[in-house]
């Protein structure tokens, strides 16, 4: 097997043992970079976040709001955008998806096992399809209607153990889910959101929610009839929402006076995910 230089940002790695050999190179995301490396007789990936000069991804207020920091002079700092607190900010902003990988796991939600987190790189599971290669995106890949439908209720339910555990995704779509050999895999949680602390995580899970069913209801039309999200969540804001609940697709809305202000803010929501959907397209 040939092995590649080792990335100065994956050096002190090396020299600290974590890493042995970087075999490859294997994405280039408007996050991170991503490598296949070895460590030991594990074949793992290292993730290196870019400095937020050079992503495409910009810290929105909407997934920053309540992120907790270490003290109140860096939450100080960040709020001024001095140099420390640009500098903190983007430490919060990079553990953000270490904290939620490593409490999702425990939840047992399918999300990459993560190893370790150092100088800004994180070491984790290579997620693989039944061949050993690394797995596609399910953008990548075409599916029967019953494929599609299998996949989707599996999503639903890692998506309700999300919720229990207090995350919501706030990205998902068929560009951050791998499908490995033993099923589809999430993955990308730097924008996760506090379930209970955001006061934007409703409208991003529901945001989640429809952008898989809009996925897989290109090849199984059936599921664009379902709403999982808003009975998702009312479920979860009364307390009844469990790892194992299983869901009816239907939800009656409570009538009243109609949220302008809302409605206006999901249209902008829908067009901004709209024009990023395409780009990502147009990259892929």
């Amino acid at each position: 097997m040939a092995f590649m230089k080792a990335p100065p940002r994956l050096q002190s790695l090396v020299e600290e043992g974590l890493i042995d050999t970087v075999v490859r190179q294997l994405m280039s995301g408007k996050e991170a970079m991503v490598y296949v490396v070895r460590c030991g007789d594990e074949t793992r990936c290292a993730k290196i976040y870019k400095e937020a000069d050079q992503r495409s991804f910009r810290q929105a207020v909407d997934y920053t709001e309540n992120r907790k920091v270490k003290n109140s002079r860096q939450a100080r700092a960040m709020a001024k955008g001095t140099k420390f607190g640009r500098q903190a900010s983007e430490a919060a902003w990079q553990s953000a998806e270490v904290d939620a990988l490593y409490k999702l796991a425990d939840a047992g939600v399918r999300v990459p096992q993560p190893y370790n987190f150092c100088d800004g790189v994180l070491l984790m599971e290579l997620v693989t399809d039944a061949n050993g290669d690394a797995a596609p995106r399910l953008n990548d890949v075409d599916f029967t209607p019953e494929q599609a439908r299998r996949h989707h209720a599996r999503l639903i339910t890692e998506v309700i153990r999300m919720l229990c555990a207090g995350i919501v995704h706030g990205d998902l779509s068929e560009f951050n889910i791998l499908l490995a050999d033993d099923g589809p895999v999430i993955i990308d949680l730097p924008q996760a959101v506090d379930a209970a602390g955001n006061n934007h995580a409703s409208r991003m899970l529901l945001r989640d929610v429809a952008n898989l069913r809009n996925f897989f209801g290109r090849f199984a039309p059936d599921l664009l009839a379902i709403d999982y999200g808003n009975e998702m969540w009312d479920l979860y804001q009364r307390g009844v929402l469990y790892p194992d609940t299983v869901l009816t697709g239907h939800f009656k809305r409570k009538t009243g006076p109609v949220d302008v202000r809302g409605v206006l803010r999901e249209i902008d929501d829908a067009s901004a995910e709209e024009a990023a959907r395409r780009v990502r397209m147009a990259q892929s």
